[in-house]
């Protein structure tokens, strides 16, 4: 996955401003869960416009 990808999803997220002061490593893990799944969310349908 991109840091574009990953950061635009954490901003969805309400996320950011940790990734942007702390660092990915102060992210939840709860929170890179719902960061991954919604990664594969939109993968998902994506993949479901093209078929």
């Amino acid at each position: 996955m991109s840091d574009r990808l990953k950061e635009e999803i954490a901003k969805e997220l309400g996320v950011y401003d940790i990734v942007k002061t702390r660092g990915w490593g102060d992210v939840s893990s709860r929170d890179c869960g719902n960061i991954v799944a919604k990664a594969i969310e939109m993968a998902e349908r994506s993949i479901s416009r093209t078929n």
